[in-house]
């Protein structure tokens, strides 16, 4: 009988918990980005690093909400982007497969996106070309590049 009565507690205890952490993880995005800046960019230049899931999503929501001043999706997703289109940056660049204008104008619209946490999470989460193709406004001239 005890230990069903613990077990009727530590369910309660864990769901309680859960709660609390469900509800607080916007806030505590938050509260890291505002007062660890030196964390939170690491967090967020990271692809690698496996975050909590709703965690994670609190940072995809403020990367498109909000993006912060210190963090570029040009340099963070745009080259990860283009590997899974079968493009390497530096290789396209010594080749003098795209010129300096064109790269630019590419730069700039990936950091204009508005999809840049949908990007962010997909870029994490390993995506398959089918759905970057759907979220990266520079899907067509990255296709066009790795036809060449």
């Amino acid at each position: 009988m005890d230990t069903a009565q613990n077990t009727e507690t530590t369910s309660w205890w864990e769901r309680l918990t859960e709660r609390c952490y469900a509800t607080s993880t916007a806030t505590l995005a938050r509260n890291v980005k505002q007062e660890a800046g030196d964390s939170y960019a690491a967090l967020i230049n990271d692809l690698e690093r496996p975050l909590e899931p709703r965690f994670e999503q609190e940072l995809a929501k403020q990367l498109t909400t909000d993006q912060p001043t210190h963090f570029s999706p040009a340099k963070t997703l745009m080259p990860v982007m283009m590997q899974r289109f079968g493009l390497e940056e530096r290789a396209l660049q010594e080749s003098g497969q795209i010129n300096q204008a064109d790269y630019a104008a590419l730069r700039a619209t990936c950091n204009a996106c508005s999809a840049v946490g949908d990007c962010w999470k997909a870029m994490r989460a390993n995506a398959k070309l089918d759905e970057c193709h759907d979220i990266c406004p520079n899907a067509n001239a990255f296709e066009t590049l790795a036809a060449q």
